[in-house]
């Protein structure tokens, strides 16, 4: 069995590890720490939760050791799609570095622009960085890549779903040719692949398991949940998850609840809470000071669930996550990859459980050809139905919309008498037309019967026209055919007298 003192590690590097307590490489790391150590381009591919950060960290530490990194000019570069994923990643490196004297800077969003500066103007061995970040700094003219010995681009696949490959090809063309690259990515889309071929010099490929593959130690299931009504699905949904949350009992010690959307997240969190349950909200419009006080909250157990958009599905390395929650099925099926991947880590038993509508039943279908496996259903946990939460949802449907349906029938009776009126009260109108009227309804009316008995006036409308016509030379009036605008005669009308 190989060790990490057979992988000719910088004792330095191997104290530290010890420290951390441990001895036995994953699959990864013993397939990528040997040639990333040789100087020569990894590609790893491997499913999230087996220790690609260690893999790429130790060796650039053991390259690194010896020089010394110049102002605005880093030695290395390691790319990552989230702040979460980086600041884990710098976790790593404070970790394996802590016998070794290199320096390291943070480049993330949501914090201040003049305290990364500092650390760059003084010198860094490592930069980790998003690409918006990174390129923020370079456009600024406050960093300089022309130094860049070793690059890494962590979690490529999820760059590739954020949008961020324009950005990637972008770096590598700001980084000298003769660099080394170590590329990790969990699954290998076709764009993935075409950088890997663009900019990677004959990469040693270290597949340690299939493609977009999940942990064996997981125990996956999936609920189809189907609501009484539209109107009322997510309230029967977020009590679906709670029923499921409590037939876990204290088997789930804490969990991960995974949203598509971020205004889910926000109304999921508050749900939980009102019903007694210790959840948070994470997503990327929150503050990034608040998205790291509920990840530490969460990682010190003070936190017990933590409902998370995609944003999370990445860098959360939290080994005792027991339970994950999916409350939608994700879009992207390779989203379901790494969405489960936060439980089940280091070998630890977990267990994932996702709830499916009728709408989501293609995205289910894709997901179960992407894992080549069909995911069990589960019995309902609400007894053969979801059931109403609240009196007003118990009442038949029939009789909550009778007084809709009765008032859309009187709105469509009145329409029909008011289109009646002209005609079966013209006559009344005209004849009353005379006295004086005594009625404020009758007081209403006295524009419309003006206008009623200017209408019924043909004869001056049609002395009008036949006038207007001799005048002009012809039997009608050029432009206008047989019908001749009312006012128009009533203006020559007013013209004579």
């Amino acid at each position: 069995m190989t060790k990490f003192s057979d992988l000719s590690l910088n004792p330095k590097v191997l104290k530290a590890v010890e420290e951390a307590g441990y001895e036995t490489p994953t699959p990864i790391q013993a397939g990528a720490i040997p040639p990333a150590l040789a100087g020569r381009d990894v590609l790893g591919i491997a499913q999230t939760g087996t220790g690609k950060t260690a893999a790429f960290v130790m060796p650039m530490i053991t390259l690194l050791a010896r020089g010394r990194a110049r102002a605005r000019m880093p030695r290395s570069l390691v790319l990552c799609p989230t702040r979460e994923l980086a600041a884990q990643v710098a976790e790593n490196f404070d970790t394996y570095s802590k016998y070794v004297k290199l320096t390291k800077a943070l480049l993330i969003g949501g914090v201040s622009f003049k305290e990364q500066d500092t650390l760059i103007d003084k010198g860094v061995d490592v930069l980790i960085a998003t690409p918006g970040r990174l390129l923020d700094h370079f456009e600024r003219g406050k960093l300089i890549l022309n130094d860049v010995k070793v690059m890494v681009v962590d979690e490529a696949d999820r760059m590739l779903d954020m949008g961020f490959i324009p950005d990637i090809e972008r770096i590598f063309g700001l980084t000298p040719f003769t660099r080394q690259t170590l590329f990790f990515s969990a699954t290998m889309a076709p764009e993935i692949e075409r950088i890997t071929n663009t900019f990677l010099s004959n990469p040693e490929r270290i597949e340690v398991a299939r493609q977009a593959t999940t942990g064996e130690n997981i125990t996956q299931g999936v609920l189809m949940f189907k609501a009484s009504r539209k109107d009322r699905e997510g309230t029967e949904k977020r009590n679906a998850l709670r029923k499921l949350i409590d037939a876990e009992g204290d088997k789930c010690t804490n969990a991960i609840i995974f949203c598509n959307r971020k205004m889910d997240v926000d109304v999921v969190a508050k749900s939980l809470k009102k019903h007694g349950y210790d959840a948070a909200p994470i997503h990327g419009d929150l503050d990034q000071s608040q998205r790291t006080r509920t990840l530490d909250g969460f990682r010190a157990g003070d936190l017990r669930f933590l409902v998370a958009s995609d944003v999370a599905a990445r860098g959360l390395d939290v080994p005792s996550v027991s339970h994950v929650f999916n409350f939608d099925v994700p879009s992207h099926a390779e989203d379901y990859v790494h969405r489960i991947g936060r439980t089940g880590r280091a070998g630890r038993d977990g267990k994932a459980i996702m709830i499916c509508a009728p709408r989501d039943e293609k995205n289910l279908a894709d997901v179960e050809r992407l894992v080549q496996r069909e995911i069990p259903r589960l019995d309902d946990p609400l007894g053969g139905g979801v059931t109403p939460t609240s009196e007003a949802a118990a009442k038949p449907a029939d009789d909550s919309e009778k007084p809709r349906h009765s008032r859309s029938r009187s709105r469509k009776s009145d329409e029909k008498t008011k289109e009646q009126k002209p005609i079966t009260e013209a006559p009344a109108k005209t004849e009353a037309a005379k006295p004086a009227p005594e009625t404020k309804p009758a007081a209403q009316e006295k524009p419309r019967q003006k206008q009623d008995t200017a209408r019924k006036d043909t004869p001056r409308s049609d002395n009008n026209r036949s006038r207007n016509n001799d005048n002009r030379g012809g039997n009608k009036v050029v432009g206008l055919g047989d019908h001749l605008p009312d006012f128009i005669g009533l203006s020559f009308e007013e013209r004579e007298n």
